[in-house]
């Protein structure tokens, strides 16, 4: 009996304990849920998740530039994601991912008795909810605390979402290797390819990484990957997601991951990077992680076209001037040189019969032809080579190779549409990754005659015309605080005489433009040149203006000339069209003031037209000077193009330390320019027309395919009158050397010049009157 009483009371006991152990572990349970719950995130913001997506830059044509970010990543739809994908990660990661209420407590329970039994903690029984939880709303911290927010988040998600949601979720946010996020950017980082060109071993691959993305990475430890793919196919067979045969014909293939670059379908790095400040101006460190996409003004075409044409004028420049190979490179040394530019290293095996044949890096052979080896030694016409030589080549456009070497001297173009600025190409040197030095946008160069048209814009606004007479004849001039006296010179060391302005600009006599500054006032060509965007800075205030002795970047110059091609309008260059945030909303679309030269006065100062800064007469009449500069003086080169419409300027600075080639149509204004960054003469006859326009003419030669010819309108408030062009003065129509010359209505000459060559004035005036045919 005492002992049944003794038992009983043990009973009891126990019974208290156990209600106390377990009122108190409810309890505590209970707050503890509260106080979890209470620092716990809010799953519903997981329905408008941000992803870190990298800045990408396209052309105005959709092309891709350039992807700037650390992360790589595309986000997808679940509907866009192969099921054989899908089936490959749930047999990798949660077979019973469609069944559990976002927890598998049976692998929970599993993982704890592994840590009760053996003190060891083992992976396991971490769902993909659990994971989605982990990798969106908690910490990496690895805590007992931090697993049970875990479960908790996941229950949670799991009441919030539907089961595609929580899986499109995880699909896009895993780190996959090599800065890869997501399925889509480890299948282009891996394979190179779109998801559903992925095979099923590629699906297994790629499904297997999450678990331990270093240690079954298959560019850095294939028999690993390998491994874990095939083990991912056969739990795929397991789960009867593949047939048998299925499973034999993709474990017995082997791997083909490679990492995969993205490559960009036009090279257009200086803008780029231009765009790269430009967000990151504006945005921040978030510029690289939103997945901005921005589409640029560039023409993809015409971007290629200009990068080829510089690339092309380069070469031609340094080959007029000599081959500078040196033989202490050893054929050993060829896998440690780069790439530069189209230039690529390679070895010389041997040279027989005037053709060398050569090795490039990756073990390719070669043959270049004498013709495009000659150039490199025109003294004795034999070949520069010999086996043994490191030597640099390009291929030219027909596939054919060519010894060349790195171009030591620099190069820049720009292309903008006149109407509104947009850039539609632009490049800023030879290679951006050797120096990124962007020559089209940084540059402070002297742009020489190509500053002129300025000038003769302010003296066609005071009143001269393009018949005045300007004396070329010698000049000196006194320079204050300078011990010597300034005696400049034409280019050709010739002096004309008497010359008429078009004459003038047509062949860029220095003189002229000299004298005709001087007699106007510095300060009226410096009051034009602020209205065509320069500021004080760039511009002296001495004679050494009407020699373009200030400064300016290629793009400036670009913009100067836009306004002679859109009818006197001051444009605004822009390079970015539109930016769009990752889910496609415009959140930036550029809105330029345009060029309108139909409009009346009132309609001009609508708020979206660009500011008029010089009249459709003066506008007329630098037109047709800058034309006669094509068809008759120093840029004739250009009429290889067989146009009409052409019109520009050259530019060469002294001793040949800039070559410039500034030129347009209505439809497309560029600016050409050669020079080195250290200010070196680029020698002996390298002027703008034989250094620079060379690479305008190859550019425009695409830009300007199937666009038509636009005859130069004669506006209201001009007329053509018939003149002698040695005095400038009317002539009568029986003149043999009498020619036609465009006039505004208020300038048109009163004194008339006989056929005998004397001028007449006032009542002795023939009757015959040589404007009556103006048109």
């Amino acid at each position: 009996m005492a002992k049944k009483t003794l038992s009983g009371q043990i009973l009891k006991w126990f019974a208290i304990f156990f209600t106390i152990i377990t009122l108190g572990s409810a309890i505590f349970g209970y707050f503890l849920y509260n106080k979890l719950s209470a620092g716990l995130p809010d799953v519903k913001t997981l329905h408008n998740v941000q992803y870190q997506t990298p800045l990408s830059i396209y052309s105005k044509d959709n092309l891709l530039i350039a992807q700037f970010g650390e992360k790589k990543r595309t986000p997808v739809n679940i509907e866009e994601v192969p099921q054989q994908l899908i089936n490959a990660f749930i047999a990798a990661e949660d077979d019973s991912f469609y069944e559990h209420p976002g927890v598998d407590f049976k692998g929970l329970l599993r993982a704890g008795l592994q840590l009760a039994l053996t003190g060891k903690k083992k992976q396991g029984g971490s769902t993909i909810t659990m994971q989605v939880t982990r990798n969106f709303l908690l910490s990496s911290e690895k805590t007992y605390t931090r697993k049970l927010k875990e479960i908790m988040l996941a229950l949670k998600i799991e009441h919030e979402y539907p089961k595609n949601k929580i899986m499109e979720l995880y699909l896009n946010q895993i780190f996959m290797g090599h800065r890869a996020y997501g399925i889509a950017a480890a299948a282009q980082v891996y394979y190179g390819k779109s998801l559903t060109e992925l095979s099923l071993a590629e699906h297994a691959m790629i499904a297997g990484l999450p678990k331990a993305p270093s240690i079954y990475n298959p560019i850095t430890n294939e028999t690993r990957a390998v491994e874990r793919r095939n083990y991912v196919l056969h739990r795929m067979l397991e789960l009867n997601h593949i047939t048998q045969q299925e499973y034999e014909d993709a474990s017995r293939q082997p791997s083909t991951a490679k990492i995969q670059s993205v490559t960009p379908e036009i090279s257009a790095l200086y803008l780029a990077e231009m765009v790269r400040q430009k967000i990151f101006e504006l945005y921040g460190e978030q510029a690289y992680t939103s997945g901005f996409k921005v589409y640029t003004t560039i023409n993809g075409t015409l971007q290629t076209t200009a990068n080829q044409a510089l690339t092309n004028t380069l070469h031609a420049y340094d080959e007029r001037h000599g081959y500078r190979h040196s033989r202490t490179n050893k054929a050993g040394d060829l896998n440690g040189l780069p790439v530069i530019g189209d230039t690529l290293p390679a070895a010389v095996l041997r040279v027989k019969n005037n053709l060398a044949t050569a090795s490039l890096q990756d073990g390719t052979l070669i043959e270049i032809p004498w013709k495009n080896i000659k150039w490199a030694d025109r003294a004795t016409g034999r070949s520069p080579l010999q086996a043994g030589d490191i030597i640099r080549v390009r291929q030219l456009p027909n596939n054919i190779w060519a010894l060349t070497q790195i171009p030591e001297a620099e190069g820049a173009f720009v292309s903008l549409n006149p109407a509104n600025g947009a850039i539609l190409a632009l490049t800023g040197g030879f290679d951006f990754f050797r120096n990124k030095y962007n020559r089209a946008t940084q540059s402070k160069r002297q742009p020489g005659s190509g500053f002129k048209p300025i000038i003769y814009t302010t003296a066609l606004e005071q009143g001269y015309t393009a018949a005045s007479l300007i004396n070329d004849a010698p000049i000196v001039i006194d320079n204050p605080g300078q011990e010597n006296e300034w005696r400049p010179e034409n280019y050709n060391k010739k002096f004309n005489g008497p010359t008429s302005i078009r004459s003038a600009i047509t062949h860029s006599r220095n003189i002229i433009s000299i004298r005709l500054l001087k007699e106007m006032g510095v300060e009226k060509a410096v009051a034009t040149a602020l209205r065509f965007g320069f500021t004080e800075e760039q511009i002296p205030k001495t004679l050494s203006l009407a020699l373009g002795s200030g400064y300016a970047t290629p793009l400036q110059m670009a913009r100067v000339y836009a306004t002679f091609a859109n009818g006197g309008f001051l444009v605004k260059p822009y390079f970015i069209e539109r930016i769009e945030s990752n889910e496609g909303e415009i959140i930036y679309q550029a809105n330029p003031k345009i060029a309108c030269p139909a409009c009346d006065s009132s309609q001009e100062l609508n708020r979206n037209y660009a500011p008029r800064i010089i009249t459709p007469q003066i506008c007329f009449l630098m037109n047709s000077l800058l034309r006669d500069v094509v068809q008759h003086g120093t840029a004739t080169g250009a009429k290889v193009l067989g146009r009409q419409d052409l019109a520009g300027k050259t530019g060469t600075t002294n001793e040949q330390r800039d070559a410039w080639f500034n030129g347009y149509t209505q439809s497309n204004v560029a600016t050409a320019w050669v020079g080195f960054d250290d200010f070196s003469p680029l020698g002996n006859l390298e002027t703008g027309g034989l250094a620079a326009l060379p690479m305008w003419i190859e550019f425009m030669r695409t830009a300007l395919k199937d666009t038509p010819e636009i005859p130069l309108e004669m506006p209201e408030g001009i007329v053509k009158a018939f003149i002698s062009p040695e005095t400038g003065l009317l002539t009568a129509a029986a003149n043999k050397d009498g020619i036609w010359e465009f006039f505004q209505t208020e300038h048109v000459p009163t004194g008339f010049t006989s056929t005998s060559g004397d001028s007449i004035t006032g009542s002795d005036q023939p009757d015959e009157n040589p404007t009556e045919n103006l048109f």
